[in-house]
């Protein structure tokens, strides 16, 4: 054995130490999960091939992290073992594999399947029913004393039910649900206070605080997946029988365990809880499979760090390493200018990303990020990848401070800083590409003018072909230029025409919408058109007649104002117009006729007999908000086919639920 792997061992342990430290005493992780894995398994690997390097202190031999002298420490009843890994469906069935082997059987094991909850492993005791103390799991056997907050916890019984025994030792994950994680980072963010990295730090970190009514504002929650020990009662012999004897009790089980017969329907757990972990009302990465029968458990015993009767499998990461190597800016339709980190690419949730979205520069320097920075990328289901943290400690000498351009990066003209925002735009307006391209884009999209087959990358040729400048020209295609475009047969011309063609048939707050006028979305258009009923009201209207209509407060109304005050932009509607661009009457609807009237109604779901959009129009027909989150001013919620965090959210705030079905039959009664 050469000195080189033996180094590399000690170099692995004080990483792994380091990291251990941050994560389970700082609560301030500094690389994602990914890269821990990686390096633990890198040493396992190495330990398993020379045991001689094996050494008492090394972090494959114990479980957590060290005590936190802040708190008390406990010693665990039973100690709290952690879950070995695999990240691949061949792993779990070599895994399988083993335990048949161990068994001395041939036949299929049932297994218990659970998501693995993202949070803080958690020992409460109970005497005689009565919540007496509650741990972290420390190093595995002494915890800390963080019984004054887990009990500010409202999903967690001081006092059991039932049947109860005389002592139970029971072990669950505390967790901060998707929905309160954005609540407090929202509130975080406006005081100028540091934001969490993940619901997993807010958790830790509420646990760790001193002052148990900080715990108990955070809505903190828990799952258990597992009882330690307990005295003068008869346990179940499964171990899924044993957490519905817990549910009796009182105690909180995740709803989305099931039993599988064999590794075959673990794995089509495994793929469910993947597709559907972005509709989870608590992060999750990846599902834990248990030996259903406790004699088979027993059977196979431990470890020294776990159990050989469980394994977790692990989801791919959605955290990853890798280094920022440039900085591009953006510029959008209403000349946003928007930094875009060009990164090396790395394979993340599920793809490879090479770009991540910055934001803005306010974030930049939150961020404290330069190119050249190795940093922490983040990617959830279809949202887009972003910059989490920065590793300070791996900056090179040569990095970059990043610097907001003082000109356009397409038009050359000035870049502005709003007062009192964030957003730096381009002052070049309609004479900037990108924002032609943009405003073209905006108006053809689905909520706007909705002109089929005329998407983003035929727009782009368009402009870059010089045959379509302003949205007017869209109107006047030529079928002979559509027709000798790159991948664009007769057909494929004919029916973008006819689209165009339809599209000429409107409604004035689809129209008003269509115009990109900045921070005017469908709610605010749809109150202009119904307050002011035509276009030549609404372009000769006054801030104040505008501050006037609900829900448009000043700079929205300056917005509209300086949007009607420019040239250019009256030439292009009346262009419109008289290219055959209209849309009917608006009636005049009394307050009797809009029933709905100061209601805020959300949509979620598949709905099968209309769009997701025309019942919003319906909704905002009958004078009803349409928003795009559930709180606690939400009226009501309509769910449609596979419903997911959202109807979670409603039905926790007791807000009215109907289906699509109960929506239709009210709408004549309507």
């Amino acid at each position: 054995m050469s000195s080189s792997i033996e180094n590399k061992v000690n170099s692995l342990k004080s990483a792994i130490e380091d990291y251990n430290y941050q994560y389970y005493v700082l609560d301030a992780p500094t690389v994602p999960d990914a890269e821990y894995d990686r390096l633990m398994k890198e040493l396992i690997e190495l330990e398993t091939t020379y045991p001689e390097l094996i050494s008492k202190d090394s972090p494959t031999q114990k479980v957590g992290g060290k005590l936190d002298s802040t708190f008390q420490p406990i010693i665990h009843l039973t100690p709290m073992l952690s879950l070995d890994n695999v990240f691949s469906s061949d792993d779990f069935l070599a895994f399988d594999k083993r335990l048949k082997n161990r068994l001395e059987r041939d036949e299929k094991i049932e297994f218990t399947c659970e998501p693995k909850l993202d949070g803080l492993a958690i020992s409460i005791v109970y005497r005689n029913g009565i919540l007496e103390f509650a741990a972290t799991r420390g190093d595995g056997k002494v915890g800390e004393d963080v019984t004054h907050n887990i009990r500010t916890i409202a999903s967690i019984p001081l006092k059991l039910r039932g049947n109860f025994p005389s002592l139970l030792d029971v072990r669950g994950e505390v967790f901060m649900p998707k929905s309160a994680f954005e609540k407090i980072n929202k509130d975080a963010l406006e005081k100028g206070e540091k934001v969490f990295a993940n619901p997993r730090n807010a958790a830790a970190g509420s646990l760790r605080q001193l002052d148990p009514s900080i715990a108990a504002k955070r809505q903190l929650a828990v799952y258990f997946y597992s009882i330690g020990s307990a005295e003068s009662v008869e346990l179940p012999n499964n171990h899924y029988q044993r957490l519905m004897q817990l549910k009796s009790w009182g105690l909180p089980i995740c709803p989305e365990i099931k039993v599988a017969a064999d590794e075959s329907e673990c794995l089509s757990y495994y793929q469910r809880i993947l597709q559907n972990r972005e509709g989870l009302p608590y992060e999750i990465d990846g599902v834990v499979y248990k030996v259903n029968s406790v004699e088979q458990q027993q059977l196979l015993g431990y470890v020294a760090k776990a159990p050989r009767w469980a394994i977790a499998h692990k989801f791919p990461a959605q955290e990853e390493l890798t280094k920022l190597i440039a900085v591009d800016f953006q510029v959008g339709r209403t000349g946003a200018i928007t930094p875009v980190a060009r990164l090396e690419p790395v394979f993340v949730g599920g793809v490879t990303v090479s770009n991540a979205t910055l934001h803005n520069m306010d974030e930049i320097d939150r961020l404290g990020v330069q190119v050249g920075d190795t940093v922490i990328i983040r990617r959830a289901g279809d949202v887009i990848p972003q910059i989490v943290s920065v590793i300070e400690n791996k900056r090179p000498a040569n990095a970059l401070k990043i610097e907001i351009p003082t000109v356009c990066p397409v038009c050359s003209s000035d870049v502005e800083r709003e007062t009192d925002q964030a957003i730096y735009r381009c002052s070049g307006g309609l004479v900037c590409d990108a924002q032609k391209k943009q405003s073209i884009k905006h108006y053809a999209s689905r909520k706007a003018m909705d002109i089929e087959g005329l998407g983003d990358k035929l727009v782009d040729i368009l402009c870059d072909e010089k045959l379509v400048d302003t949205v007017v020209d869209i109107y006047r295609l030529p079928r002979e230029s559509l027709i000798k475009l790159e991948r664009m047969a007769e057909k494929s011309a004919d029916n973008v025409l006819a689209a165009i063609e339809k599209s000429k048939s409107t409604t004035l707050p689809k129209f008003i919408y269509a115009l990109g006028i900045r921070e005017v979305g469908e709610v605010t258009a749809t109150n202009l058109a119904n307050k002011l009923l035509t276009i030549e009201a609404i372009a000769n209207a006054s801030q104040a007649d505008l501050e006037a209509i609900k829900d448009i407060g000043e700079v929205v109304a300056h917005h509209i104002v300086s949007f009607f005050s420019n040239e250019y932009n009256k030439n292009v509607i009346n262009e419109l117009i008289s290219v055959g661009v209209h849309w009917p009457e608006i009636e005049v609807l009394s307050e009797s006729e809009q029933p709905l009237l100061g209601q805020t109604w959300v949509i979620t779901g598949t709905l099968s007999q209309m769009s997701r959009n025309e019942a919003k129009q319906q909704l905002m027909k009958l004078g009803a908000k349409v928003s795009g989150s559930v709180s606690s001013k939400t009226h009501t919620l309509l769910a449609g086919e596979s419903a997911g965090s959202k109807l979670t959210k409603a039905n926790d705030l007791g807000i009215k639920v109907i289906d699509e079905e109960a929506f239709i039959q009210l709408l004549p009664s309507f």
